[in-house]
């Protein structure tokens, strides 16, 4: 069996060296373009949440919710659907989950609050349906927000109260002008 000389392994060395560096620059590239991708769905969502037909299904929902005694259900839970959808594509790490955190938390967090008190609609629903995935991405998703939230809003900026945080949004979007966006 030949020895190799130290030419030999040094071309061999090399070799993988280029090989490895390769592959995580490769890598590299796969993240940022990712990262790319996320960013212009998460602009095209919020183009979407700005829409005038969302922003009269934000006002129409969040007005529902306030009422202290609901009565009937409103048939429009399309701002429901866009937070499902929401969650799907963060979960399946389409959107990462930082920048829905950034972009939409605060409308997240207050539309999940209203709609799971002072009743769980949810429960109610998957009851009524006995379909245990109704809105389950939205839930998940929401979980997910607020456990952003503990991590990264710790300190003097937290804020005391989600429920009243939440009332403070739902109110704003309740009162939202139709003609701005």
């Amino acid at each position: 069996m030949p020895t190799l000389d130290l030419a030999t392994w040094a071309t061999i060395l090399g070799t993988w060296i280029l090989v490895i560096g390769t592959l995580a620059f490769a890598y590299w590239q796969l993240r940022q373009a990712q990262r790319l991708h996320s960013a212009t769905t998460i602009l095209e969502l919020r183009e979407r949440f700005y829409s005038p037909r969302l922003r009269h299904a934000r006002q129409e929902l969040s007005r529902w919710l306030l009422l202290p005694n609901r009565g009937e259900e409103i048939e429009n839970w399309e701002v429901t659907h866009f937070f499902e959808l929401m969650g799907f594509l963060t979960r399946t790490r389409v959107l990462e989950k930082r920048m829905v955190w950034n972009a939409f938390g605060g409308w997240i967090t207050a539309y999940y609050t209203f709609v799971t008190q002072p009743e769980n609609l949810l429960v109610k629903w998957r009851t009524e349906s006995q379909d245990p995935l109704i809105y389950a991405e939205f839930e998940w998703l929401a979980k997910e927000i607020a456990q952003l939230d503990r991590l990264l809003l710790r300190g003097p900026h937290r804020s005391s109260s989600v429920l009243a945080d939440a009332r403070y949004a739902m109110e704003s979007e309740s009162n939202i002008d139709m003609h701005v966006g």
